[in-house]
């Protein structure tokens, strides 16, 4: 058994995943979205919404979400988040977990490849 409470003065964070437990997955929140554009190469991203609201931007595509939303981003997929309300919050599970797999880009590795023709 796990317990874990959510530091209060922490922006974002990890509960429990592989480097503490045997939980083979990654749980994660944060209290607001962070600006940061980046992707996973093989991780897809399960994000919950509990409580605000927010805008995810994933592969160029606005995404409003409030609470109650479930969001998932796949591998390659760029993404990051623009705003968010003062009481925005999120869990985050990462899956399957590749240690390192974060990628920074404002695109996916798809849109850096030049076209063929």
């Amino acid at each position: 058994m796990h317990h874990h409470s959510l530091p209060r003065d922490v922006a974002k964070g990890w509960f429990v995943g592989p480097w503490n437990s045997a939980l083979p997955i990654p749980i994660g929140f944060a209290n607001q979205g962070i600006d940061l554009p980046h992707y996973h190469e093989q991780m897809y991203e399960v994000y919950l919404v509990a409580r605000g609201s927010s805008v995810a931007v994933v592969g160029g595509r606005e995404i409003p979400l409030r609470a109650g939303d479930l969001l998932v981003v796949e591998p390659g997929e760029a993404h990051t988040f623009t705003t968010s309300s003062p009481d925005y919050f999120h869990f985050v599970i990462q899956t399957p977990f590749v240690p390192g797999d974060k990628v920074l880009s404002a695109t996916t590795p798809q849109a850096e490849k030049p076209k063929e023709g």
